[in-house]
């Protein structure tokens, strides 16, 4: 399969992310392992993780999934440069009670290092935006990464437009670098918050994006489809309102797909993202390796125009 490059950046990757935040949820050490391995020997190579992953599961403090691919690195030493590894800060406030400040990256970066048993971040993203730190602190802040070779690319996360806009002005204003990769909430039922103008700038920004909740928590892929089906897993409750008229005009959009060319309807609907115009990659996660072998298939699947235009109509009313 082709790789994507991420923005500007030296980075290329296959069109399809793991999703490492089930690491130290629903997955322990040595499954991690078993699935890292499959997903890398599939021809798939970028990871996503983040500081705070896992603390919402019991007895968890955040940590967990860098902590576990770390383990998985050292022991592989070879895969190091087989990997991007995506990894971001700034979702919880640091030391200084902010997320972004220079104080927060700066520590937030060593503690990822050190988690992760490496020297470097492939692509480190701020999490969500902290309007309380100035855009230049923290672009300045990771200028300083830049140089040191810590990190190799700066990108976002949960950004709005105007929020992106501003730092994208700043970088070029103050010759600091640029964000070169947003990662937004998309999917076929969450249509709206990216195609509100966020996906126009990245385009005309030419930046990477690299979006999350591929699979809308699951729902995408057919297996809650009442609500007698919200108990099958963990991650129930949260599909709850997509289970309305529209939801179920998506899930037989993408059974008619996924029966034609021998797919899953979670296969589909990442091969949807895959050739979206704007997208460089969806990320999804998988406990289970026939369930990375399912991501290696639909980072494969080409649909046809047809195929595309049946889903994108199916999801229209957003």
């Amino acid at each position: 399969m082709g790789l994507r490059r991420l923005g500007r950046s030296d980075l290329e990757i296959a069109p399809l992310v793991f999703g490492a935040n089930v690491f130290g949820w629903t997955v322990d050490q040595a499954a991690a392992f078993r699935l890292l391995d499959r997903f890398i020997d599939s021809g798939l190579n970028a990871i996503d993780t983040a500081d705070v992953y896992s603390r919402w599961a019991p007895g968890n403090k955040g940590g967990e999934s860098e902590t576990m691919i770390g383990s998985w690195l050292k022991g592989s030493p070879s895969r190091r440069a087989q990997v991007v590894l995506i990894t971001k800060v700034g979702a919880a406030p640091g030391e200084d009670g902010k997320g972004l400040s220079r104080k927060s990256i700066a520590a937030g970066v060593e503690a990822s290092l050190r988690r992760l048993q490496t020297d470097r971040i492939d692509l480190y993203l701020s999490h969500k935006p902290d309007t309380g730190t100035p855009i230049e602190e923290t672009l300045s802040a990771y200028e300083a990464l830049i140089r040191a070779g810590k990190v190799r690319a700066i990108g976002a996360s949960n950004s709005t437009v105007e929020g992106l806009r501003q730092a994208l002005g700043t970088a070029a204003a103050k010759t600091l670098p640029r964000y070169e990769v947003e990662q937004p909430e998309y999917n076929l039922v969450e249509r709206k918050r990216f195609e509100s103008g966020l996906r126009d700038l990245c385009l005309q920004a030419g930046m990477g994006v690299i979006v999350y909740y591929s699979l809308a928590s699951g729902f995408l892929s057919g297996k809650y489809r009442s609500k007698a089906d919200l108990g099958k897993s963990a991650r129930g409750a949260a599909v709850e309102k997509y289970l309305n008229p529209r939801g179920m005009r998506i899930l037989s959009a993408l059974d008619q797909v996924a029966a034609a060319r021998g797919a899953t309807p979670a296969e589909a609907a990442l091969a949807w993202l895959i050739a979206r115009e704007g997208v460089t990659a969806p990320i999804a996660s998988a406990t289970t390796l026939e369930q990375v072998d399912s991501l290696a298939r639909a980072a494969r699947l080409r649909l046809s125009e047809d195929e595309l235009r049946v889903l994108t109509e199916a999801s229209e009313g957003f």
